[in-house]
């Protein structure tokens, strides 16, 4: 059983690396222009969103619309760095990731008592604090935004980021950790009486999500050059929710592929912005009858019982 782990685990390094490098080729012979790469950009940073809101709403069950508001205080924190402090890229991602858990970490404290819909509304609250924090700091700019950020998000820097965001989770998950989170979803009394540590997980889950959003707002900042607050608003975040629910929430895998699926739809759908939000609303109806999560567990049932 171990001999055929390990080897399932070289296959899967082998497929990335092969991944990695036949995008790079691809770039380098400008098969892939600066168009597609921004794409792929924005595709990277969902994947990366939509993996760790569905660590906090998905595996632990805390429904949250303040992503965006971590994403927000990673780019400014990584603009801030790299384009008024001068210090390079490494500096920025470590700085958003570490000020995106410590806002993690103030608003996970609070909200430890709250579930569902207050939950809900109290990170939205936290959204809209941060946004208006935004519009008013001078030194990030104010409501103009912050510009003139150096370009240092690369092919290389992208899906590192993105493969040390799945793996980091996945483990997380797969241990005492997050089999002990997973039962705060299941029934937070029982795991409480069982004696699992329901507040620090709570937070420790809020600290490790915000963290690896601050990460995809540090990619976002030093791609685009410009950052403004109103680009980390509500919407911003019920973007990521639905591309989490449409994935199936507790599902990694259904993450990444959710986030593909739609930033394509949205890129197809930029002609006609104003029917973008009704056709998610239309996918999250469906989402929530048929439920994702089923779908995936029968497809691979059906797999397990022709092999």
């Amino acid at each position: 059983m171990k001999s055929i782990m390990n080897r399932n685990n070289l296959i899967k390094t082998l497929l990335i690396l092969a991944f990695y490098t036949a995008v790079m080729v691809m770039m380098n012979a400008g098969i892939i222009d600066s168009y597609i790469f921004l794409n792929i950009v924005s595709i990277g940073i969902n994947i990366i969103l939509a993996v760790s809101l569905n660590l906090i709403t998905g595996f632990t069950g805390q429904f949250s619309l303040g992503h965006a508001a971590f994403m927000s205080i990673g780019a400014y924190a990584s603009g801030i760095l790299t384009a008024r402090l001068g210090l390079p890229f490494i500096a920025g991602i470590l700085g958003a990731a570490a000020t995106a858990a410590l806002a993690g970490l103030l608003i996970g404290i609070p909200t430890l008592r709250l579930k569902g819909d207050y939950l809900a509304i109290a990170t939205l609250g936290f959204g809209e604090i941060v946004r208006i924090i935004g519009l008013n700091w001078k030194y990030g700019g104010g409501a103009m935004g912050l510009n003139d950020i150096p370009r240092y998000t690369s092919w290389t820097w992208l899906f590192s980021l993105i493969v040390l965001t799945i793996v980091v989770i996945s483990n997380f998950i797969s241990s005492y950790n997050g089999r002990a989170v997973i039962s705060i979803k299941e029934d937070e009394i029982a795991s409480r009486s069982m004696g699992v540590n329901t507040s620090y997980y709570k937070v420790l889950v809020f600290s490790l999500g915000a963290l690896f959003a601050g990460v995809a707002g540090s990619l976002y900042a030093n791609f685009f050059y410009f950052i403004k607050p109103d680009s980390f608003g509500f919407m911003k975040s019920v973007d990521i929710l639905v591309i989490v629910v449409m994935g199936g929430l507790g599902s990694i895998r259904g993450s990444v592929i959710s986030a593909i699926t739609l930033s394509l739809l949205s890129l197809s759908l930029q002609g006609i912005p104003e029917l973008r939000m009704v056709i998610y609303a239309v996918i999250l109806f469906i989402m929530m009858v048929y439920k994702p999560q089923r779908i995936l567990a029968k497809f691979r049932k059906m797999i397990l019982k022709e092999a």
